[in-house]
């Protein structure tokens, strides 16, 4: 016997299917304030340059840039992954990752720093300096190689290709599933199941090269074929956290209350800890290949990583990223309380943050190998969280945006019904 209350089919113009008010006037301080930081943020990162760590400024945008990349990447691939495998228990939530996978198209504007900076030789990525192999004793042949990809007319391109695949992925699921709201066309469902397997393999393609191009090459000699599952892995666990979040936040202001039930809570959870133990698993393989082959190139990267404050980091990743959420997730009684849920997917986007500080910023420092890499001190660690906060609070201040003009769940998807009355057993 099922332990809830009949479900209540509402009509498709019911208020609570729309975006409430005290959300959607949260809008407009979201994009200033937070504009506002990311600003004050960078600048402070760009003051906070120093010999040891010259490239603090551009670092400090990339590191705020890749976090609400990997949230709306990993929000694209949720909507991508449901249609594929034709689910219905996620339709009631579907809605809030497809309004945080269409911002891929502003955050493509919020890129045009990154490739600013290559106008700058060596201020962020240090295969524009010219100067990098002489200094650095590195055999002219196989540099001629990489600069064979690692060059800027070639990451431009590839660049604006990320960005069109991504883009035209998020306009074509978001246009075929508001549109649905209004003509509850089915047929507009089996067109988007229809493409969605090539639309995963492209998703696969791009993400792993832009990880490879946006991430890994901020240390041109260290390779690992896992990087760009590693990005994904993160970014994958993040928007399912984002999609609980926000789903709490609008059931809290009235909005989808009778829709969204704990099942749907109880689901999300049992993904949130699967991907914690995805995350760790191929962050633990990637080190210990690494570690086990032994051979300069490589083990460069982690070193780096195991001095100084990002040693500290690293530490901390293993205890609050994977084990201490790891148990916390693990209880089905946990799963099952939307509040507790909640609290959790927070903490879990904030470790996500740190993560990607961790990947990013220790490639800021001057890359000889005695530097031990520095978090800037105050100015540099105040500097880095206001530009996280910031860019955070403008990603969440366009969703808001977004959300204000279309309902907050697809309320003509012809799964809708299966996903209310939905029940894991």
């Amino acid at each position: 016997m099922s332990e809830h209350a009949a479900p209540k089919f509402k009509p498709a113009d019911d208020p609570t299917f729309s975006l409430p008010s005290s959300l959607a006037s949260l809008q407009l301080p979201l994009l200033g304030g937070g504009l506002v930081a990311l600003i004050i943020g960078v600048g402070m990162a760009f003051a906070a340059e120093s010999e040891s760590m010259p490239r603090f400024g551009f670092s400090t945008y990339l590191t705020a840039f890749m976090y609400v990349l990997t949230l709306s990447l990993g929000s694209l691939f949720f909507v991508l992954i449901q249609h594929l495998v034709r689910a219905g228990w996620s339709v009631v939530v579907r809605r809030i990752a497809e309004c945080f996978m269409i911002l891929i198209i502003p955050l493509a504007i919020l890129f045009l720093p990154i490739l600013f900076s290559l106008f700058f030789e060596g201020r962020l990525f240090v295969w524009t300096d010219p100067n990098f192999a002489t200094e650095h004793g590195l055999d002219d042949k196989m540099w001629a190689m990489k600069r064979n990809f690692l060059n800027a007319p070639f990451f431009i391109g590839r660049a604006i290709f990320y960005f069109l695949v991504w883009g035209g992925l998020a306009v074509y699921y978001w246009r075929g599933s508001t549109t649905q709201d209004e003509t509850g066309e089915r047929a507009a469902t089996d067109r988007m199941q229809y493409w969605a397997g090539p639309a995963v393999m492209l998703f696969a393609l791009t993400t792993s090269f832009a990880a490879f191009d946006w991430g890994m090459s901020l240390a041109p000699m260290w390779f690992s074929t896992m990087f760009g599952v590693y990005i994904f892995a993160g970014a994958i666990l993040s928007a399912h956290c984002l999609i609980t979040v926000v789903s709490y936040v609008l059931q809290r202001h009235g909005a989808i209350k009778d829709e969204v039930t704990v099942e749907h809570y109880h689901d999300l959870g049992k993904y949130i800890f699967g991907f914690i133990v995805f995350w760790t698993y191929i962050g633990f393989s990637q080190y210990l290949l690494i570690w086990y082959g032994n051979i300069p190139e490589e083990t460069e990267w982690f070193f780096a990583r195991q001095r100084g404050v990002f040693g500290g980091i690293s530490i901390a990743l293993i205890f609050f990223h994977w084990l201490i959420p790891f148990l916390g997730t693990m209880s089905r009684h946990i799963r099952r309380r939307p509040g507790l849920m909640a609290i959790w997917a927070c903490y879990i986007l904030v470790m996500h943050a740190i993560d990607v500080y961790w990947v990013v910023m220790p490639e800021a420092r001057h890359l000889v190998h005695s530097n031990v890499p520095t978090a800037g001190g105050a100015i540099g660690l105040i500097a880095s969280v206001l530009s996280i906060a910031g860019m955070t609070a403008l990603f969440v201040g366009l969703g808001l945006r977004v959300a204000s003009g279309n309902r907050v769940i697809a309320v003509r998807d012809p799964r809708l019904h299966e996903s209310i009355v939905f029940e894991n057993f």
